[in-house]
């Protein structure tokens, strides 16, 4: 049997930025989310969010690819958020994300980042941490051409 853990920081938002992840709204959502990833052998470490996107720490196993894993998640839930009338307009995600590799050394500090997005957004806009994601992690050499 093969060992493997790969440790991926993934964030993705909602279509248009719309503000749909709201209190309980949100807490439901990753709820299900957690729920629906642990049925389909998808290992979420930790999953928070502000109103218009979540972040993720997840760790992939040896069969599993990251488009793979995006798609059950974003795909799955955006199907079940419609269908439970979560919130009332049609709900989609943007069709982007970020993932990004981190070190086994890194993850409590990854967890710790993810846990403290409502505090974190009283200072940072969902566009400052976009752009920033971009900046920091070298997006912008393959997209901005």
């Amino acid at each position: 049997m093969p060992y493997v853990k790969i440790w991926i920081h993934c964030v993705w938002g909602t279509k248009n930025r719309k503000q749909f992840l709201l209190g309980e709204k949100k807490a439901e959502v990753i709820s299900h989310i957690r729920n629906n990833a642990n049925e389909k052998g998808i290992y979420i470490d930790f999953i928070n969010g502000h109103t218009e996107h979540l972040h993720c720490l997840l760790s992939l196993n040896q069969d599993q690819t990251l488009s793979k894993v995006m798609q059950l998640i974003k795909g799955e839930s955006s199907f079940w958020i419609n269908r439970n009338l979560v919130v009332k307009d049609k709900f989609e995600w943007a069709e982007e994300y970020f993932g990004v590799s981190v070190s086994e050394s890194h993850v409590h500090r990854v967890r710790e980042y993810i846990k403290n997005q409502e505090q974190h957004h009283t200072k940072k806009s969902w566009q400052e941490e976009y752009d920033e994601f971009i900046e920091k992690y070298g997006f912008n050499i393959f997209y901005d051409k």
